[in-house]
């Protein structure tokens, strides 16, 4: 995977993020989702590379390889807040000041709290399969709750750690035939880490409590944002089915909406890499 990148491990402070990049041209910063690592984005990155883009892929704090600090009772270590001055800094350390963002899953809810709280860092911003968690928590109904029911049980103190941590492998699941074998043997190893796997309740925990504090004080106060916006969505996953169509929800968030649908399930990055380079690419060339 990722031939031609480099590694990095970037101090923040209270956490240490491990982080690939490549490429040259305008950065692009690209987050993943629930419980991959950076290694979900190896088809797309190279393809991003070669349209002229510098690529950047973290771990999420503590996530994969980046650690972070122990949890705490308000869960603001695993906070998007906390998760998002992560990244800005992990930038800066490569020496990027301005930069595109993309963010699938619960790496759009970081996006989202990036782009609102570091505005002028974030050239255009894209959510992949992701909406505001206080937007999904608002209409939270029967079927949310039975299709999205692991965020719920996943917010459960202590309980999920001895559920998860007993038999990772029957609670994760990943076809290496679809993710790779390389990306399949890391998020396995990730998975099998209690350390990563309380890390990942705690960023749940943290989505049902202070994150959507932080969102709803947003909306109170008007906070929009402001650059280009980029939805995309799975077709063959539920979010269109549960919402409609999930730009109108961000009209709510964005001035400038666009986007489209996908054919490819939830991990979008490793079923549908072509479609999706292509989609990222077109929109992230209009702000060269």
């Amino acid at each position: 995977m990722y031939e031609n990148f480099a590694t990095s491990t970037v101090d923040t402070g209270d956490a240490s993020i491990f982080v690939r990049h490549g490429g040259e041209g305008p950065p692009l910063l690209l987050l993943h989702g629930h419980p991959r690592t950076s290694a979900t984005w190896h088809k797309v990155a190279p393809l991003l590379v070669r349209r002229g883009f510098s690529v950047i892929c973290p771990d999420l704090r503590g996530y994969g390889r980046s650690r972070g600090p122990a949890p705490s009772p308000d869960h603001a270590p695993h906070s998007k807040r906390a998760v998002a001055g992560d990244l800005v800094e992990v930038m800066r350390a490569l020496g990027h000041q301005h930069f595109g963002l993309v963010g699938h899953d619960r790496g759009a809810a970081v996006a989202l709290r990036l782009v609102l709280d570091h505005p002028s860092a974030v050239t255009r911003v894209a959510f992949l399969d992701g909406l505001p968690l206080s937007e999904h928590l608002a209409r939270a109904d029967a079927r949310f709750a039975t299709a999205w029911w692991h965020w719920f049980f996943f917010a459960q103190p202590e309980i999920p750690e001895r559920v998860i941590n007993a038999d990772p492998d029957a609670w994760y699941h990943g076809d290496p035939s679809v993710m790779g074998q390389a990306n399949h043997d890391e998020w396995r190893a990730a998975t099998r880490n209690p350390d990563v796997v309380r890390a990942m309740l705690e960023d749940y925990r943290a989505g049902l409590t202070i994150d959507r504090r932080h969102e709803e004080s947003d909306r109170a106060r008007g906070a929009r944002i402001g650059c280009p916006t980029l939805v995309l969505w799975s077709l063959r996953d539920d979010l269109e089915d549960l919402y409609g169509d999930p730009r109108d929800i961000w009209r709510d968030w964005a001035d400038d909406i666009r986007g489209h649908g996908i054919d490819a399930g939830h991990h979008v990055a490793e079923e549908a890499p072509g479609p999706l380079s292509t989609a990222l690419g077109d929109f992230f060339d209009q702000g060269r």
